[in-house]
């Protein structure tokens, strides 16, 4: 199984992140306060937002929370 080279990983983590961003903004939350309903801490969601590496549980209560979904894809499409 080839995992995703670092450009493509990059650009996929980035994508979430202005996707978390625009959602955050959009429900006009601040940081912390999604934190607070999401259950994570302001610095996870500070993570996101920044496009680092994140664990998919704190992704998926954050997505969770602002109406999205996490979906996985085929590399190959």
């Amino acid at each position: 199984m080839k995992s995703m080279e670092m450009p493509e990983r990059q650009a996929a983590m980035l994508e979430i992140a202005r996707q978390v961003l625009a959602a955050r903004l959009t429900a006009g939350l601040s940081q912390h306060e999604l934190a607070d309903r999401a259950e994570v801490s302001r610095p996870s969601v500070a993570r996101v937002e920044r496009g680092d590496d994140v664990n998919t549980s704190t992704l998926g209560r954050i997505a969770a929370t602002l109406g999205l979904s996490l979906q996985l894809k085929n590399q190959a499409d």
